[in-house]
C-alpha cells in the first residue's frame, strides 16, 4: 500500500475502534498528518489525563506511553514500536537515583520526564522543557534541587532562574551533538536568520540562540515570525515547514535526526491498531510513586 491507502485504513480502523493516535513533534510527517494530537511531552501529558478513549496508539517513545498509561490506567495504551527507547532515559536506573539522593540532606528531585517509571517513582516532581522553570520556583529556597537525567535542561533551568542545582549527567544525544561551531556555519549561511534551539542542547549553543524554548514555544515562535533556523530535531522542521510552506526555514542540520522517534512507521501504527498490540503495562506497585510525581507536575499552572 502507499503512503495514503496506509492512512485512509489507518484512520477508518482508528475510527471503528473508537481509539486515539497521540503523536510526539519528532515523528515522521506521515504519522503526524494521521494523529489526532501532536504535540510535545507537556502537551501530550495534558491530552492524556483527560483522555475520554479507551484505546491509546502513542506515536513516540516508550516513556511517553508510559506517562500515558500512569494517567490513564483503565485504557489500552499502544507503543506501535516496541523498540522505540531513549538513551537519555537509559542514563539513570532507579538504584543510581536513590544512590545520588542519600548523597545530600533531604534533596528535591525534579526528574525531567525524559526518564523511566522506575526513575519517575524515586522523584519529588517530574518536569518537561516546557515547564521545567515553572517547576523549580515552586521549589522552596532552602531546599538542596537535584535534577536527572539531563544536565543541559537542568543547566538551563539554574540559569534562568538563578537557583542552584544538582545535575545528574545525563544528556539527549540528538541536542548534545549539536556544537557552537555548527551554530556559527548555519547563521553564516543564512544572514539575518533568528535561531532557535531546545533547551536540550549545550549552554554554549543555547548562549549564541536568540530563542530556547520546548518544541511547543518553537513552534509558536515560527508562527509569529520569518526567516528562523529549527535548532532540533527534524520532524519539528517538517512539521514547521509542511505548516508554514511561505516561511523561510532551516534546519539547523539535517542530520540531527533522532533514529527512536523515526522507528515508527504507517505500517507500525495500522499494525498495532489491528492486533491492538504493543500494550503499556506498569507494575502496581510503582505506578502510584510514579503517579505521584506527574501529578505534581500538572499541577503547577
Amino acid at each position: 500500500m502507499n503512503k495514503f491507502e496506509l492512512q485512509s485504513k489507518i484512520l477508518k480502523l482508528k475510527e471503528e475502534k473508537q481509539a486515539i493516535i497521540l503523536a510526539h513533534n519528532y515523528q515522521i510527517l506521515a504519522v503526524q498528518e494521521i494523529a489526532d494530537f501532536i504535540g510535545d511531552s507537556l502537551q501530550l501529558s495534558q491530552v492524556a489525563a483527560d483522555l475520554k478513549q479507551e484505546l491509546v496508539v502513542f506515536c513516540g517513545v516508550q516513556f511517553m506511553a508510559e506517562t500515558a498509561k500512569l494517567l490513564k490506567p483503565e485504557a489500552k495504551v499502544l507503543l506501535p514500536v516496541l523498540e522505540a527507547g531513549c538513551p537519555m532515559a537509559d542514563m539513570i536506573t532507579g538504584e543510581q537515583l536513590r544512590s545520588f539522593k542519600a548523597l545530600y540532606d533531604n534533596p528535591v528531585v525534579v526528574c525531567y520526564v525524559n526518564s523511566s517509571i522506575e526513575v519517575k517513582a524515586e522523584s519529588d516532581i517530574c518536569c518537561t522543557s516546557g515547564n521545567a522553570l515553572k517547576v523549580i520556583n515552586s521549589i522552596p529556597a532552602d531546599k538542596n534541587i537535584l535534577f536527572v537525567p539531563d544536565r543541559n535542561l537542568g543547566s538551563y533551568a539554574a540559569q534562568q532562574t538563578g537557583r542552584k542545582i544538582v545535575l545528574w549527567q545525563g544528556y539527549c544525544n540528538v541536542h548534545e551533538r549539536i556544537s557552537a561551531a555548527d551554530v556559527r556555519a548555519v547563521k553564516e549561511k543564512y544572514p539575518g536568520y533568528k535561531l532557535i534551539v531546545h533547551p536540550e542542547c549545550r549552554p554554549d549553543v543555547i548562549a549564541l540562540a536568540d530563542f530556547a524554548a520546548s518544541t511547543k514555544g518553537m513552534i509558536d515562535y515560527v508562527a509569529d515570525h520569518d526567516n528562523v533556523i529549527v535548532g532540533t530535531e527534524t520532524g519539528l522542521y517538517d512539521q514547521l515547514q509542511a505548516r508554514y510552506p511561505e516561511k523561510n526555514l532551516a534546519p539547523i542540520s539535517e542530520s540531527n535526526i533522532c533514529i527512536n522517534m523515526k522507528k515508527t512507521r504507517l505500517e507500525d501504527v495500522l499494525r498495532s491498531l489491528e492486533r491492538e498490540e504493543f500494550e503499556i503495562t506498569i507494575a502496581t506497585e510503582i505506578a502510584a510513586r510514579a503517579l505521584s510525581s506527574v501529578e505534581k507536575m500538572l499541577r503547577i499552572k
